[in-house]
Order: structure tokens, then C-alpha cells, then sequence
């Protein structure tokens, strides 16, 4: 098997892979019926009610991390899973059972909203930390790629789907869809070889296990730079619901299918992404910087297409700036995190990711509703711009870069804050004689 799907060869990890991209499919499905149902049939086109969907959401991350974290590295994250995505599957249904019947209303889903956030931060940390379970160390980092190529290739179909069965079936079944759709993530959990998992030390009940966390990731400078990034992007940039639903809608004016395929356009850049990323055997800054500075960049462009096909081809690049951001992130904070301590700064991680959202979601709907959509993306651009500077700034005070004068034009680019002996070349051309 080629070096970019290697993990796949592993039985327990390829289980887990099918499983998690059929319910990945149905999660997708289900945030777009979300996000349509809230824009288009509660409220009239309103952005800022949506932010406030996003906000509910994604706010118990903030909340609940003393004890996410501690349960994940404390209980069997196997049995935790098979809680956590049993729950998440009888919420889906609820609601959709809800919307059939016609009794919906926008509290109902902001209620919804919140209780799914709830579920989702005790799962997430547990469910990326469940990785380094199901495969040895020196597969982890391809793992945490095929994750996130599992999660954006449902991405990719979800939403389509999603959109089509909307405007035939209508919103409900779509959440019913997504409820039966968790059967299959937890029958890999059953069936699992359990003697195979690379099970690791559970932690054992003591006094400040809660503060141990947070000191070990304020010790790490390096673990700390990415999670400003990461604060920031998902913050202000990874808004795609808001952007996508308010160009579909008020920018081009086309329905619930063509507000689906905006949101596949970026899955497929995700998609390639996440690939591309699973054929690196580690994680580097650079490629964090790089990223958060494309990121900004294609939002930029993104914002000033002037017709609904371009603004689609342009967020596929701007799918692929972003997932290769964030499998960097999520790699680079996985294998710098010591075994006993992972639970715990990936609970951190996801509630910086996450959490953000609560505060720029609400600002990024009321920036649409008030100065348009364009705006809107405007603020993500400048999200991605702003992390890219937060890591240059750490590079140069961190690793000691310096621009140094070798001959004439030529300058040469060090770092000896990690030991290494790297150095980059930088010629200028010459300059022109003067006559």
C-alpha cells in the first residue's frame, strides 16, 4: 500500500476509517439541514441567527475542558466512544422527528444546537486521542491525515446530498438519515480487535490533574504559537456556514442545492488537502506558515469573484489552504504531546479550535448582515494573514532567525533555536549598471 494510505493496512484503523466516514457523511448532511432550516425556514435570511447556531454549538468546548480532557485520558476511550456517538444519534433523531411533524421552532434548535455542543466536547478530545489507539507511533501523523481525508470526503458528498434531499424529501429525513448513519461508527466499535489497540496508561485519580494540563501546555512555547494560530483561524476564519449559506442566498440567489454544492466545492479542496498532507512523514512549521498565509489569500480572492461559478472554483483552493492548516495543527500538537498528558491538550486543542467560535460567529453574521457577505470573507482573510504573522513573530524570537550577509547580494537565513543546521539562501538580483 502506497506511504500516503499505509495506516490503511492495519485492520483496526481501516474499521474505524469506514465506520467514521459514513457517520462523517451523515454529520454533514445534518449541519447543512441545520444551517438551511435556521436561514431559510425559522428566520428570514438572518446571519446573526445562524452565528448564534454556530455560538450554542460550539461554546460547551470553553466550558466543560476540566473535565474533557481528564476523561479522556482517565476512562476506556472505546466504551466512551460508543456513548458519545450513541448520544449524538438520538439527538439527530430528535430533532428530526421535530421538524417532520412541524413543531419547530428557532429555540428548539438553538436547544439543540447547545446539547449537541455538550456531547461533542466530552467526544472530540476522546475521539483524537482514539487515534494513537488504533495505530503505532510512527503511523500516527498519516492516521490524523486520513482522519481529516475521511471527515472532508464526507464533506464533500454530505452537504450535495443533503441539498438535494431538502428540496425533494425535506429537512427532516435528513436529520433521521444522519441518526441511522452513526450505526455504522458504532458497530466498528464493536467489532474492533480490542488485543490489538496500542492501549496506553489511563490515568489514575489525584489532586490537580486539571492544572498539570494547563501548566504542561504553557511550558511548551511550541505547542502554544499553534494554538494562538488556531484560536484565530477558527475564530474568524473557519466560518464556511456563514459564508457559504449568505453568498448562496444573497449574493448569487440560488437554493438549498446550490448552497450544498459551495459547501462541497470546499470539501474538495479539503479533500486534497488532507491527502497531500497524509503523504508527509511529519508535521513542520513552515508548512503552518505557508498555510495560514494561502488561507488568507484565497479568501481574499474568494470575496471578490463577481459570478456563483467562480466563487465555487475559488473555494476549493481556499478548502485546501484550510485542511492543510489544520492537519498540520492537529499532527504537530499530537506528536508533541506526551502520552499521559494527549487527553488533555487535545481537550485544550478542540475548545481553542471550537471554542472560538461562540465569540467570532455572532461577529462574523452581524459583519455579513450589515456590510454584506463579502465582508464577511474579508474578516476570514484577514484571520488567516494575522496567524500567519503569529508564527513568523514566534519563529524569529523562538528560533532565533536572522538575515545574515554572506557576499555582495547574497544573504543566507539561520535558526539554531531547535539545534539544527538548517539555513535557507536568498540572492537578490543584481543591481543594474548605471550609465
Amino acid at each position: 500500500m502506497s506511504a500516503m494510505f499505509r495506516s490503511l493496512s492495519l485492520f483496526n484503523y481501516r474499521l474505524w476509517f469506514g465506520g467514521a466516514l459514513v457517520s462523517n457523511t451523515g454529520t454533514w448532511m445534518q449541519s447543512t439541514a441545520q444551517d438551511w432550516i435556521v436561514l431559510t425556514e425559522l428566520t428570514d435570511h438572518n446571519a446573526t441567527a445562524l452565528g448564534i447556531t454556530m455560538a450554542l454549538q460550539f461554546l460547551p468546548p470553553i466550558l466543560l475542558i476540566p473535565i474533557t480532557g481528564l476523561i479522556a485520558d482517565r476512562y476506556d476511550r472505546r466504551r466512551m466512544l460508543m456513548f458519545t456517538q450513541g448520544a449524538l444519534g438520538t439527538l439527530g433523531l430528535a430533532l428530526g422527528l421535530l421538524v417532520i411533524t412541524g413543531v419547530v421552532q428557532l429555540w428548539m434548535v438553538w436547544g439543540f444546537a447547545l446539547l449537541l455542543g455538550i456531547v461533542q466536547a466530552i467526544d472530540a478530545p476522546i475521539r483524537q486521542s482514539f487515534v494513537s489507539e488504533l495505530v503505532p507511533p510512527e503511523h500516527l501523523s498519516n492516521a490524523v491525515s486520513l482522519n481529516s481525508a475521511s471527515f472532508n470526503g464526507a464533506r464533500l458528498v454530505g452537504p450535495a446530498v443533503a441539498g438535494v434531499l431538502i428540496a425533494t424529501v425535506g429537512s427532516g429525513w435528513v436529520f433521521v438519515i444522519n441518526a441511522a448513519s452513526f450505526l455504522a461508527v458504532l458497530a466498528s466499535l464493536r467489532f474492533l480487535r480490542v488485543n490489538q489497540l496500542q492501549f496506553k496508561p489511563k490515568l489514575k485519580r489525584a489532586k490537580g490533574q486539571i492544572k498539570e494540563g494547563f501548566r504542561y501546555v504553557r511550558g511548551r512555547p511550541d505547542l502554544v504559537v499553534v494554538f494562538v494560530m488556531i484560536f484565530i483561524i477558527g475564530t474568524f476564519g473557519m466560518n464556511f456556514p456563514i459564508f457559504t449559506s449568505t453568498m448562496a442566498t444573497q449574493a448569487f440567489g440560488v437554493g438549498a442545492s446550490g448552497f450544498g454544492l459551495l459547501t462541497s466545492a470546499v470539501a474538495v479542496g479539503s479533500l486534497a488537502g488532507a491527502l497531500l498532507s497524509a503523504r508527509r512523514e511529519r508535521p513542520r512549521m513552515r508548512i503552518l506558515v505557508l498555510a495560514a498565509i494561502s488561507f488568507g489569500v484565497t479568501c481574499t480572492v474568494a470575496a471578490l469573484m463577481p459570478t456563483y461559478w467562480s466563487f465555487a472554483a475559488v473555494l476549493v483552493a481556499v478548502g485546501l489552504s484550510s485542511i492543510t492548516l489544520m492537519t498540520t495543527a492537529n499532527g504537530t500538537v499530537q506528536l508533541g504531546a506526551a502520552p499521559e498528558m494527549r487527553g488533555r491538550v487535545m481537550a485544550l486543542y478542540m475548545a481553542i479550535f471550537t471554542g472560538g467560535t461562540p465569540i467570532g460567529a455572532p461577529i462574523v453574521g452581524w459583519v455579513a448582515n450589515t456590510f454584506g457577505p463579502r465582508a464577511a470573507i474579508g474578516v476570514g482573510a484577514g484571520a488567516g494573514f494575522a496567524a500567519a504573522a503569529v508564527a513568523i513573530v514566534w519563529l524569529v524570537r523562538q528560533q532565533h532567525l536572522r538575515l545574515r550577509h554572506d557576499e555582495g547580494l547574497h544573504f543566507r537565513i539561520r535558526h539554531d533555536g531547535d539545534g539544527l543546521p538548517a539555513t535557507a539562501s536568498i540572492t537578490l538580483p543584481a543591481e543594474p549598471a548605471r550609465r
